[in-house]
């Protein structure tokens, strides 16, 4: 079965290069109209033209396909909306919604200052509220919707000198459940995408074989299949050089203390049993984790609610 967007209207944020302009390439061949929104600033945010944007639409339209260029920045909400709008105006709506802008100011969290933290939290996270908040009234009213969160295994693992970085991937993921449930019954599904590519990002840091295999090219299949008719909803896939595999947020079985003067140090006794993998659930929502321990002590929380 060949996914097929044509009708579609998306709007990818950064997608001036790198990751972004991969999926907004391949986007277009499947046939979606694409807002190529871009700011054109340099890896640390500085800086913009519109320039990068308007070089993607014109490899777009050479192919055959329909953009349009954006220079709005997604930290500011009145030029999202004004991006979203001038979208409607010329296709008429707006089916998908790839959050891939972000910015990279990279220090060990003793030497980082509190405003380099603010910018890439801005961006990364506040910038994908920004432009899920334009659309979301409209993919509700249609009944449709795909949207993806770029997160990133320094969110979900961590990563040495990206506090900044780390908390705002992560916190996209909590946008991301939260959302996928309350737009699950308008058919407005939410994922995320972790993302191993090679961007301007990571010249430098690693050597250019390994740069070669991790082409962004190989990571826009997973975005392709999350903005499609049959993409699921609050997931957390991982793609990078060809290769994908899903992230989970689980809870194990654990053990029932009680309330005891010495629980602390019972938890610390027991922590290999907390910690034990076998039998673990994957919730589908934040009242599972109190269901399962409120069970243990004998009471039935979903029969209550």
């Amino acid at each position: 079965m060949s996914i097929d967007l044509a009708g579609r209207v998306a709007i990818v944020t950064g997608a001036g290069g790198g990751l972004g302009r991969a999926h907004a390439l391949l986007l277009a061949r499947r046939g979606a109209k694409v807002v190529v929104n871009d700011l054109g600033g340099a890896s640390d945010g500085s800086g913009g033209s519109i320039s990068a944007a308007q070089k993607v639409v014109a490899d777009i339209e050479a192919m055959g396909g329909e953009a349009m260029a954006s220079g709005a920045s997604v930290t500011d909400h009145l030029e999202v909306e004004a991006m979203v709008a001038d979208a409607v105006g010329r296709w008429g709506r707006v089916d998908i919604l790839v959050n891939n802008a972000g910015i990279l100011r990279d220090r060990t969290f003793s030497k980082m200052e509190l405003a380099d933290f603010r910018a890439v939290v801005d961006v990364h996270l506040m910038g994908a509220v920004n432009c899920t908040k334009a659309v979301w009234e409209l993919m509700r009213a249609q009944k449709y919707g795909r949207i993806v969160m770029t997160t990133s295994s320094s969110g979900l693992y961590g990563n040495f000198g990206q506090s900044n970085y780390g908390a705002a991937k992560m916190a996209l993921v909590g946008l991301m459940q939260t959302l996928g449930l309350e737009g699950e019954k308008y058919n407005v599904r939410v994922n995320c995408l972790a993302p191993t590519a090679a961007t301007r990002m990571m010249e430098g840091v690693l050597p250019q074989p390994m740069l070669d295999a991790l082409a962004p090219e190989r990571v826009s299949p997973a975005v392709l299949a999350l903005v499609s008719e049959d993409a699921p909803n609050r997931k957390i896939i991982c793609a990078g050089g060809g290769s994908f595999e899903q992230a989970n947020v689980t809870l194990t079985v654990g053990l029932f203390i009680e309330d005891r003067p010495d629980a602390a140090e019972q938890l610390l006794a027991g922590h290999d049993i907390v910690a034990d993998r076998s039998g673990e659930v994957i919730p589908v929502n934040a009242t599972v984790q109190g269901q399962v321990e409120l069970a243990k002590g004998g009471f039935d929380l979903a029969a209550m609610l």
